[in-house]
């Protein structure tokens, strides 16, 4: 059997299983956006980690690198966020081969150091190695949040609505935008904007993290019918979603009429927007909703509702079922 055939998730399975045995009852490992372990009676820590490789997760001349130092730190913020904790220091490794720039690697640190400054995320260390090619980038990340109280991803409860932070599938838009070289208006430079620059939120999982009735919470960064399905599997429950329902920008809107794009594709399986996906109480949005958009000034998006039976998502459009087998990314899917 080939990694191709049982994919990212399947290959993540076998490890978790492997070291089942060796977990701690009061540590949560693998299976959420972060780990969560001991710290002392009142807080617990979470940690996270990404890695991002040259031509696979991104690509030198489709971002600068002040852009990419930015969203190397943000893609683990995110998921310190979705996790409703505080993040409280930083770790980066890179591999780097030697003919490199030194003026590239000072505009990558410039763009890393300025979203570590705007969450007051202090670098704590890291290591750095040659690489025979391409430019690697590991992220640590490091949080706290009050114990007990972390979001997970198997927290959700039947009849909770389906919610998310902010609008899906600009991200996958300005990736298109770049690929397919297309002219830089306003429209399509916004686009690509959040997909180079994307805007992880911090704040908005902490405010969350503070409701009881938020139940489960992960980020959006493989595209909501992946990531939903996480949440899916490990609440052992279903889920309805209305595809009229996710809020889309008007930006992504025109370029994708203009472009003959597939709108729903786009906003389903893209990926790599970060805003943070929950299911909250059956009861409770309109109370969430109301304080969301007074601390924030704007929407928290009720897109769907979790149910019981079934298996996985049931799409509707327009009010009727349909079929809609959309997949978000996986690293090793054929």
């Amino acid at each position: 059997m080939k990694l191709s055939e049982i994919g990212e998730f399947g290959f993540i399975d076998r490890v978790s299983a492997l070291f089942k045995d060796l977990s701690l009852p009061e540590y949560i490992g693998i299976g959420d956006d972060c780990a969560i372990i001991p710290y002392n009676e009142e807080e617990d820590y979470v940690v996270t980690t990404d890695l991002l490789i040259e031509d696979i997760h991104f690509f030198k001349d489709l971002i600068g690198p002040e852009q990419l130092g930015y969203k190397s730190l943000a893609v683990n913020l995110s998921d310190v966020a979705a996790m409703g904790a505080r993040p409280i220091g930083s770790f980066l490794s890179i591999g780097i081969h030697s003919d490199t720039e030194l003026a590239y690697l000072d505009l990558f640190l410039k763009g890393y150091r300025q979203l570590s400054k705007k969450y007051h995320v202090p670098l704590l260390g890291g290591d750095t190695t040659q690489s025979g090619k391409q430019f690697v980038i590991n992220v640590v990340v490091i949080g706290t949040c009050r114990k007990g109280e972390a979001r997970l991803r198997s927290m959700a409860q039947n009849k909770d609505s389906i919610c998310v932070t902010g609008h899906l599938g600009d991200s996958a838009g300005g990736l298109e935008a770049l690929l397919r070289k297309l002219s830089q208006t306003e429209l399509t430079k916004t686009l690509i904007r959040r997909h180079n620059l994307p805007e992880p939120h911090v704040s908005e999982g902490l405010w969350l993290a503070q409701h009881e009735g938020v139940h489960a919470m992960m980020d959006i960064s493989d595209g909501i019918s992946s990531d939903l399905s996480h949440i899916l599997r490990t609440s052992e429950k279903s889920a309805i979603v209305d595809l009229n329902k996710i809020p889309v920008s008007d930006e992504l809107k025109k370029v994708a009429v203009s472009q003959a794009w597939d709108l729903d594709k786009l906003v389903t399986s893209g990926g790599e927007d970060y805003v943070l996906l929950c299911t909250i109480k059956d009861g409770s949005f309109e109370e969430v909703s109301m304080g969301f958009r007074e601390a924030f000034d704007r929407n928290l998006f009720q897109i769907g509702e979790i149910v019981v039976g079934g298996s996985g998502i049931n799409w509707v459009k327009n009010g009727k079922k349909v079929s809609f087998n959309q997949h978000g990314f996986d690293h090793f899917s054929v």
